[in-house]
């Protein structure tokens, strides 16, 4: 009895001791992985005002909750970066912005708007065009995330899985101005230019956009294309 009882005890002070070594190292993982088990904390009144009252264009959300997350956070006008838009999140690890969403941890949901500036959807990697509440869409980072196009805006939806992504867009409507999350999205006013293999479908939708942009988007940049030509062969 007298050998288990020593063992025991220096068990337990060997425990001690790696938790004193280790402890704090555990703690700093923990913070840096984002992600914690704890419940997310709800949005504060004054904050979702900031993000009702947002003034430049159209910010999209999916409601005060998602799969039983409530809105945890947004950005409003305080937090707003033109460059990379305005954002709502749902779930507790909230981290930086940027085309692959939420930084080092993936958060449940995270929709991002910005004023769409035309560029090249190469950077985004393997992706898919489609069709998402009538308007032009593309499915990347292996499902995780989509981008529709409506407006004068792009709505970027980053989550954790294909289905959380699939069902959040097809669930957005404006949170700072009157809007419903049935029936379609008010179409692009800018021809998005796809890239990649373009189906029937998302054919016909870029075709009918309002002022026929995608032909005038179309026309234009084989103008320009010629006079790159013609300056290149001039002597």
């Amino acid at each position: 009895m007298t050998v288990m009882s020593n063992g025991s005890s220096a068990g337990r002070r060997r425990a001690a001791g790696a938790a004193r070594r280790w402890g704090p190292i555990l703690l700093v993982v923990l913070a840096l992985a984002g992600c914690g088990t704890s419940r997310p904390v709800q949005v504060r009144d004054y904050e979702l005002v900031s993000a009702q009252t947002f003034p430049f264009y159209r910010i999209y959300w999916v409601g005060p909750e998602f799969g039983g997350l409530p809105l945890s956070a947004v950005d409003g006008l305080s937090g707003y970066i033109s460059s990379v838009g305005d954002s709502v999140y749902y779930g507790n690890c909230v981290r930086s912005k940027g085309i692959f969403g939420g930084g080092s941890c993936r958060l449940p949901l995270q929709v991002t708007t910005v004023i769409y500036h035309r560029h090249s959807n190469q950077a985004l990697g393997a992706q898919r065009n489609i069709v998402i509440r009538g308007v032009p869409a593309v499915v990347y980072d292996g499902g995780r995330s989509m981008e529709l196009y409506s407006g004068h805006v792009a709505i970027d939806v980053f989550s954790d899985t294909f289905e959380h992504a699939l069902r959040a867009s097809q669930q957005l409507y404006p949170v700072n101005a009157p809007g419903s999350n049935k029936g379609e999205l008010p179409p692009p006013v800018y021809c998005p230019g796809p890239y990649g293999p373009v189906g029937l479908e998302e054919t016909r939708v870029l075709a009918n956009l309002p002022r026929h942009v995608c032909q005038k988007t179309l026309k234009e940049n084989e103008f320009q294309e010629s006079i790159k030509r013609s300056g290149s062969t001039s002597p």
